[in-house]
């Protein structure tokens, strides 16, 4: 069944309930839309179900930053209220400000 609305938001800082990154979601898909090659790369007894919301993160670690495709259910809000450092957030967001950071421009 497909999930009618998203449970995180453009601007906001989450977090992967299992592995250690952080980062800025800046688009959503309804559902799973990357490719099926990225889908079975991933351990079968971990793999997410499809049919719920995905996200785009411009997402960081204590070693890099990279943008990150997340299911919703592997996600949590982060809590920390710290500004993530991803070099690419000044291209979509403005400064980040009460624990968000506001889009500069319109999206689709």
């Amino acid at each position: 069944m497909l999930k009618s609305a998203a449970k995180y938001n453009l601007g906001q800082v989450v977090r992967h309930r299992k592995h250690p990154f952080r980062g800025v979601i800046f688009d959503i898909d309804p559902e799973f839309a990357n490719t099926q090659e990225w889908y079975e790369a991933i351990p079968e007894e971990a793999r997410p179900v499809k049919d719920q919301p995905f996200y785009h993160l411009l997402a960081e670690n204590d070693q890099s930053y990279y943008v990150a495709y997340v299911s919703e259910q592997n996600l949590v809000p982060d809590e920390t209220g710290e500004p993530v450092d991803h070099p690419d957030l000044s291209d979509l967001f403005g400064e980040f400000q009460d624990g968000r950071y506001p889009l500069e421009f319109q999206l689709n």
